[in-house]
């Protein structure tokens, strides 16, 4: 990885692409220390450190503190996000807006764009009158921010400032290097593991928690980053045989290939996705002022169970979208090729769909596991020390997939340019 960016920072096409990817960043994190008028920031943040167990805790993780600090940015990329899941689960159950990103070209892809964009903002504005509710419903209001107006002003920064992100995380898919929302949601939990890892040491240095404990913890976020890089880069290769072909005096073809399935085909999003979904009631309970009850909890069995179903079924979901059993058999078809013991067309794709469905099974159970074993840890553990460890595995998972994923759009952007050796 180290090598990768090197060879990337000698590329002056790339390395604009890596600066411009860090200045956004830069914008974020400063826009992440600039409060809403009318807060008493003091009182919300000695209130959110007394909540790390429950749904306000993980906000707080994923926006990099902004949301306990009430700043624009607070809501984060979460409004984004649940925009993107309601346009993908609607273009399943209509398939007109589904089949405008699919065969509805680059236009049908701006229509889709523009639809995720108002949907953001109304989702925007709706958590920022939920945020509005809770901040006065628990008297962190100031003085002057109990008129109207003051509302008014609340609400709409919160808002403007996910849209705002939103075009941030455009800008950097455009212009930078990555997937700019995974880049925005990598830079926000990147920021909380300096004074995460101060605490750790903090707390053991005092004695309040025992030195095996803290061991232990590191042992595992070490095992669990081994874990995804290993199951990230493994993948079930399907042979592939071409005929040959006589055209003249020359012969083409028959030669053997394989068809590469990856075992973690969609990444970090169905974590992320799922994170998104089974924090509803959790935001619902916090936001109506029931943040003591179990509903909000990230660490209660309930919570885990819907996690983890969630997690194996945006997996299908995405995988499904990306990859095609008939359209990889057509392919083939057309192109001469064969998968020997299987006659072309549907043969071959039930037979690539049935690898398909034991591979995302396999993929799915794995980010399942990774992201539900901690939280699990965190319930049945009377330790203290061990009360982040629910927000430590999912955060692990999505750090580690968007470190990789953003080291392998470097290589692809690097083997475009053709340079012969420059990866080795």
């Amino acid at each position: 990885m180290l090598q990768t960016m090197r060879n990337a920072w000698k590329t002056e096409d790339i390395r604009r692409k890596i600066l411009f990817t860090l200045f956004v960043i830069l914008i974020y994190r400063l826009g992440n220390a600039v409060p809403v008028p009318y807060v008493n920031i003091d009182a919300l943040g000695s209130y959110f450190d007394t909540m790390q167990n429950t749904i306000f805790g993980m906000l707080n993780v994923m926006s990099g503190g902004a949301f306990s600090n009430a700043t624009i940015f607070a809501l984060s990329i979460q409004p984004y996000i649940n925009a993107s899941i309601i346009i993908q689960l609607l273009g399943i159950a209509f398939p007109k807006l589904g089949n405008l990103s699919k065969e509805g070209g680059e236009e049908g892809k701006k229509k889709i764009a523009a639809i995720t964009r108002y949907t953001t903002v109304g989702i925007g504005l709706l958590q920022g009158f939920a945020y509005y509710m809770m901040i006065k419903g628990y008297g962190f209001l100031t003085t002057d921010g109990q008129s109207l107006w003051a509302a008014i002003v609340i609400i709409l920064t919160f808002t403007s400032g996910s849209a705002l992100i939103m075009w941030l995380g455009e800008q950097i898919t455009e212009f930078g290097i990555g997937n700019g929302i995974s880049i925005i949601l990598f830079a926000s939990i990147v920021s909380r593991f300096p004074t995460d890892v101060y605490n750790m040491i903090s707390s053991a240095a005092k004695g309040t928690t025992p030195i095996w404990v803290t061991a232990l913890m590191l042992l595992g976020a070490l095992a669990m980053i081994v874990l995804i890089v290993l199951i990230n880069d493994s993948e079930r290769r399907i042979p592939v045989q071409y005929a040959k072909r006589v055209v003249g005096r020359k012969m083409y073809g028959g030669q053997s290939t394989h068809l590469p399935m990856k075992v973690n085909m969609s990444g970090v999003l169905p974590i992320i996705f799922a994170q998104t979904i089974a924090t509803i009631p959790a935001t619902i309970a916090g936001f109506t002022g029931h943040s003591d009850s179990a509903w909000a909890s990230t660490t209660s069995i309930g919570y885990a169970i819907a996690y983890f179903l969630l997690i194996i079924f945006f997996a299908y979901f995405y995988s499904t979208i990306q990859f095609d059993p008939i359209e990889v058999s057509n392919n083939l078809k057309k192109n001469g090729g064969y998968i020997p013991g299987f006659r072309p067309g549907k043969p071959t794709s039930d037979f690539i769909r049935r690898v398909l469905n034991k591979i995302t099974l396999f993929g799915a159970i794995y980010l399942s596991i990774i992201a539900v074993v901690p939280i699990l840890i965190a319930h049945f553990s009377q330790e203290a020390a061990l009360s982040g460890v629910s927000l430590g595995g999912t955060s692990i998972i999505i750090v580690v997939g968007v470190a990789l994923e953003t080291v392998r759009a470097l290589e692809a952007q690097m083997l475009m340019r053709n340079y012969k050796g420059f990866l080795s």
